[in-house]
């Protein structure tokens, strides 16, 4: 089972909540589609994949997030510093950890991921754990990604929004693959891409449905 070999390679899934949500005008973690929040949502896609630890990033003031992740194994990470961007919340992501061989960057806002493409990326990463593994974004990779351990201290040192775009951008192509994830293509930034996912949820077949 692909929950087994993920345990046992301890793969830590670092789940980023912490954003200004600006041009959705409401928190996107807490968007609700069919009553389940995308940050519900996300943490139970994580914690199907039986990781060895899930941690969320949220902001500082953190009581409507921990309430979306009630009933699940996670650690809370609180961002205070998320006004300096996307890279914040990365580092403050991996400051938790930092010891486990590969962390996951799971973004909150992807309304239409299964849990049959992260399990397409994990495996790749099994197959290979020093290398990094991105989803394919036209001609550059994004998250979700699987980050291995050695590069850690590189991504501690970026800054700005772009989260690892760069970084990524500056891999040589033997240490890195991006791979087609056809269900994270979309993601909720403005309320018009919300009412979009929650008209797809709708239209949806009932067995690609994932709630708690």
């Amino acid at each position: 089972m692909i929950a087994t070999k993920v345990g046992t390679l301890k793969l830590n899934i670092v789940v980023l909540a912490a954003g200004f949500s600006s041009r959705l005008g409401q928190p996107k973690a807490l968007a609700r589609i069919h009553g389940v929040s995308l940050l519900r949502r996300t943490v139970t896609l994580a914690a199907a994949l039986h990781a060895a630890r899930i941690i969320v990033v949220v902001p500082a003031a953190a009581a409507r997030y921990r309430a979306q992740a009630r009933h699940r194994d996670v650690t809370v990470a609180r961002n205070p510093y998320r006004s300096l961007g996307l890279s914040s919340s990365v580092r403050c992501g991996l400051e938790y950890a930092k010891y486990c061989p590969g962390v996951l960057l799971l973004p909150v806002d992807l309304a239409d991921l299964t849990l049959r493409d992260l399990r397409r990326l994990v495996r790749r990463w099994q197959a290979a754990p020093g290398r990094t593994y991105a989803t394919r974004m036209g001609t550059r990779g994004g998250a979700p990604l699987i980050l291995p351990k050695r590069l850690f201290p590189r991504a501690l040192r970026v800054v700005g929004d772009t989260g690892l775009r760069g970084l990524l951008a500056e891999l040589p192509v033997a240490q890195r693959e991006f791979i087609d994830l056809p269900s994270a293509r979309f993601d909720v930034d403005t309320a018009v891409d919300l009412a979009a996912a929650r008209r797809r949820w709708v239209a949806s077949s009932p067995t690609l449905r994932l709630f708690p």
